[in-house]
């Protein structure tokens, strides 16, 4: 079989991989939708950084009990019971769309559903691929699901500015929704050992015994504090400051930025083309590298925001990204216990997100009180500095992977 596409010899990885393909291409539109939906209603980012508050503080409430129950539970079952709840809640927001009787508040409590439901699926998705194929296979596996999300990230943005411009939302919540109808039976065919971890503790004991696995790798909590602050500056500067600027200024607009995000996915697609054959020799030390690189297109969106421009940088900075993320994911997984895995996995989460709903709050305040230029272009200095601060740490910058990965004269080290 093509090297690239090893892992789709193992029977559980392609039925999920089926799955996971399927709620990727129908979720695709989601975030622009729900983005347009929020300020269809009110157009004011505060409103739009209150729903995207909500869902961050419900995912960092509940993560850590969803890595415990993940460690415990059979995770695809846990994934298709989470779907359900995903089902209704964004059912039932396009159902008020339709109907007309949408308001900020109804979406953020249901946001703080979808943000609980997020909570528990996203430690089952850490702590399941490891389960599906070899640790020789693991990259390819990363980086094939990598490449689905970036692939769908191209088309589902445009398709979505061009939805909602023309249909409203609504139909593209529709859409995921009906995909993730799909997705639950494909699961049901994954077929799994029960977990290692089959209860006997209490819940409180397997959280400390997940946050003893956590804070004794110093590469690992030194990021999650890095991307404490990067994460509210993603969601803040990019997450609202970005729609708010396309629905406002003329030289980017709605269809505009659903370019902008799919030529993000497509500097994905790209990287995820490459790691999907050359292994990543350091995957910490180019992942964050890679980071830096986001700075370039919050520049661009508050200097110049024309579509093109920005589409440029936000190529890069997809690029970038992917190699963190598939070098993050390997980090993990290969150093990580499996049968402690997902709680690990939640502690990275929550440290992760904890900050985020503070960057919606105060983005939301920011773009109505100060200069849009002036935040957006600090705030990308400020990534750039705090993404490329953490090299400094011996284990980031030395991680390599375990013996038996073939090297990549292209990635290896000289």
């Amino acid at each position: 079989m093509i090297r690239g596409l090893a892992a789709m010899q193992d029977r559980n990885f392609r039925w999920f991989f089926l799955a996971r393909a399927i709620t990727m291409v129908t979720g695709s539109m989601s975030s622009i939708a729900l983005a347009f939906a929020v300020l269809e209603i009110d157009n004011d980012a505060r409103s739009l950084s209150l729903v995207l508050a909500a869902f961050t503080v419900s995912n960092i409430v509940f993560v850590l009990f969803g890595g415990v129950i993940a460690d415990r539970l059979p995770r695809a079952l846990i994934i298709q019971a989470c779907y359900v709840v995903d089902i209704l809640s964004i059912g039932t927001i396009a159902a008020l769309l339709f109907t007309g009787t949408a308001t900020v508040p109804l979406i953020a409590v249901l946001s703080v559903v979808n943000g609980a439901s997020t909570a528990f699926v996203l430690p089952a998705m850490q702590g399941i691929i490891p389960q599906l194929t070899t640790p020789e296979h693991l990259q390819q596996a990363n980086a094939m699901l990598s490449f689905v999300r970036s692939a769908v990230t191209i088309g589902g943005p445009i398709i979505a500015g061009i939805l909602v411009a023309t249909a409203g939302p609504a139909w593209a919540m529709v859409v995921q929704a009906a995909g993730w109808v799909i997705a639950i039976p494909v699961l049901a065919l994954v077929k799994l050992p029960p977990p290692a971890h089959g209860g006997g503790t209490t819940m409180f004991h397997d959280l400390r015994v997940g946050w003893q696995e956590f804070w004794s790798r110093s590469w690992l909590w030194a990021i999650v504090l890095a991307f404490m602050v990067m994460n509210a500056i993603h969601v803040g500067a990019w997450g609202v400051v970005g729609p708010y600027i396309a629905k406002n200024d003329d030289r980017l607009g709605i269809s505009g930025w659903g370019w902008v995000v799919s030529a993000e996915g497509a500097g994905v697609l790209l990287m995820t083309l490459l790691l999907m054959w050359f292994p990543l020799r350091r995957p910490l030390r180019y992942g964050m590298i890679g980071m830096a690189a986001f700075a370039i297109p919050l520049t661009v969106l508050g200097v110049h925001p024309a579509v093109v421009l920005l589409a440029m940088a936000a190529f890069i900075a997809g690029a970038g990204a992917e190699v963190f993320s598939t070098g993050w994911n390997l980090a993990m997984m290969e150093n990580i216990p499996g049968e402690k895995l997902s709680r690990v996995a939640s502690y990275d989460m929550l440290g992760s997100f904890v900050v985020m709903p503070i960057g919606t709050l105060v983005y939301g305040w920011l773009i109505t009180h100060a200069d849009p230029a002036t935040v957006l272009v600090t705030s990308g200095a400020v990534y750039a500095v705090i993404a490329l601060a953490t090299l400094a740490v011996p284990s980031v910058w030395r991680m390599g992977r375990p013996d038996g990965v073939a090297a990549s004269p292209a990635l290896a080290d000289s």
